[in-house]
């Protein structure tokens, strides 16, 4: 009896359609006008022909033991993500960003009220809990519009940047009609928009917005048919008056030290004009640049680049991985005499890219640590001054700002959050072509949802309210300007009884003491492995091979 129940279970749901289609298949042989048999044989039928098939195919184990049912499974997994998200979650609990993250930035997108009643949620006695200590005599709050002076005493047209700006995203993994809401945002706000690696399409260039040409490894939009870096096609678009900045892409935090690949069925017409390649064609992002191959010829590019840009800043993006090739890069600067005007510090936490788990979860430097080992490179080599520092990696509030320009950031850009002010509901479909919200799909029914003329404002309200907040946040702090934020501003929590200030977490090397005294910092065998000519150390010969320091 206990084995016909359990059998029952199994099979019971076929059993009852295929006898509800027979039935009702042989109840329409006497009676064919019977509308109701024709129904149940509509909907028992195409059951029964499903559940047959569960039962006889090879490839579903979960199907084969238990047709039809096995079905339930799948379609509560279809269900789980959207049931999470809008009913079981709570408001700090979903990654990358909680209902409490998104909420905010939708809200002063929006231009509607950003406050909350009734005191914090968060619990400000677990470990990770951070604050910026406030001052007894706060100042007036200062004009939001900060911006920082980008260029080294060697360029001929520094730039005035925001304080926040549109971080990397690229035409093609966004919809045009994002790319042109970012720009016109970014216009009418003031403040710039990052191409991405995907080079300056039309619609980047429509509303006139400030544009940061992001160079990748792919060289797109200054290509030769190889692949090459191409220095006449890039000339011609760097001397453009829209473009302020030029951005080498050395990696990017979602998939550091990763290529990449647009299929050729997304190489449409437009994103091939845009990327100079061919169209229907595999779009390869190599992992590593033909252009340099040490920290020296990396200095020799840049050196190119800003000759033939007419002599706009020159900067390039990292996520931080081997400390020594920091420092060899910052050897290569000092020995060449060649100086990067910015360097931009991408963290870990990932961005708008797809990328294997592997590289998402644990590869790269999560941002604080990036940012403070570039700062403290550029602090103890003595090229702090010449050299601005923008931090990239989930970027969405003033505090979050506040905490990187503690560390030594003089800028941030932010993408998700951007995405979001578009409208952007966090279903992880980027990779797909199946965003429910057109912001990041080439499916032309799908981008119908995204209407500029409603999205580009909230891009400039989110950006403006953002740095409003920041404005009051040091203004009760009692500073007035946010580049007088230091590491004892900030507040972090080590256990239930301490908190403690950011310098006395991390080290904060002193200006110029990896050239003056090496021995006593603690960089001091990565700076001895960094080596101007290799991005290897200088111990190491080989993949598996070293040699004793002479």
């Amino acid at each position: 009896m206990a084995a016909l129940l359990r059998g029952l279970a199994r099979y019971g749901a076929l059993i009852a359609v295929v006898f509800l289609a027979l039935a009702s298949a042989a109840g329409l042989f006497f009676f064919p006008q019977r509308h109701g048999l024709w129904m149940l044989l509509l909907v028992a039928g195409p059951l029964a022909i499903i559940g047959l098939w569960d039962l006889l195919q090879s490839s579903h184990s979960l199907l084969r033991n238990y047709p039809l049912l096995g079905h339930v499974r799948w379609f509560f997994e279809f269900l789980r993500p959207f049931l999470r998200q809008y009913i079981v979650e709570g408001d700090r609990e979903a990654r990358p960003y909680n209902r409490n993250m998104r909420s905010l930035i939708y809200q002063r997108a929006k231009d509607v009220v950003d406050v909350k009643p009734f005191g914090t949620d968060l619990d400000v006695y677990a470990n990770e809990y951070q604050l910026v200590t406030h001052s007894m005599a706060p100042r007036p709050t200062p004009d939001a519009d900060f911006r920082v002076t980008v260029g080294s005493s060697q360029c001929k047209q520094p730039y005035q940047a925001s304080l926040l700006n549109v971080s990397a995203m690229s035409f093609g993994s966004l919809s045009a009609p994002a790319i042109e809401a970012l720009n016109l945002g970014a216009r009418n706000g003031g403040f710039y928009h990052d191409t991405g690696e995907g080079s300056i399409s039309r619609y980047h260039r429509l509303h006139g917005g400030d544009l940061v040409w992001e160079l990748g490894s792919g060289y797109f939009g200054c290509r030769d048919d190889n692949g090459h870096f191409d220095r006449q096609q890039f000339r011609e678009q760097a001397r453009s008056d829209q473009v302020k900045m030029i951005e080498i892409k050395l990696s990017q935090g979602a998939k550091p030290g990763h290529g990449g690949v647009l299929p050729g069925s997304k190489v449409s017409e437009e994103i091939a004009r845009a990327r100079r390649i061919p169209v229907g064609q595999d779009c390869v992002s190599p992992a590593y640049h033909s252009a340099f191959s040490t920290p020296r010829e990396l200095c020799e590019f840049g050196a190119l680049l800003r000759e033939e840009s007419g002599g706009k800043p020159i900067g390039f993006k990292l996520c931080v991985g081997h400390p020594w090739e920091v420092l060899a890069v910052c050897k290569a600067m000092l020995e060449t005499g060649f100086y990067f005007d910015f360097i931009v510090v991408d963290g870990s936490e990932g961005g708008t890219g797809a990328a294997p788990v592997e590289f998402s979860d644990h590869i790269g430097m999560p941002l604080h640590e990036g940012l403070l080992l570039v700062r403290n490179a550029l602090v103890a080599t003595g090229l702090r001054s010449e050299i601005r520092l923008a931090a990239s990696g989930k970027v969405y509030s003033a505090y979050s700002m506040a905490a990187n320009l503690a560390l030594g950031a003089d800028w941030c850009n932010a993408a998700r959050a951007f995405m979001l002010s578009l409208g952007c509901v966090q279903t992880k479909k980027c990779h797909t072509d199946r965003c429910p919200t057109g912001v990041a799909t080439q499916h032309a029914g799908r981008q119908r949802g995204l209407v500029v003329a409603d999205k580009a404002p909230r891009v400039t309200n989110f950006q403006r309210h953002t740095l409003e907040h920041l404005a009051e946040l040091i203004a009760a702090a009692g500073l007035d300007h946010p580049g007088q934020l230091h590491p004892h501003h900030i507040l972090h929590r080590r256990n239930g009884t301490r908190l403690e200030p950011l310098d006395e977490i991390y080290a904060f090397l002193e200006p110029r003491s990896l050239l003056d005294n090496p021995e006593q910092s603690p960089y001091y065998a990565w700076w001895q492995a960094a080596d101007p000519d290799s991005f290897l150390p200088r111990q190491v010969v080989g993949p598996h091979h070293h040699k004793e320091e002479k």
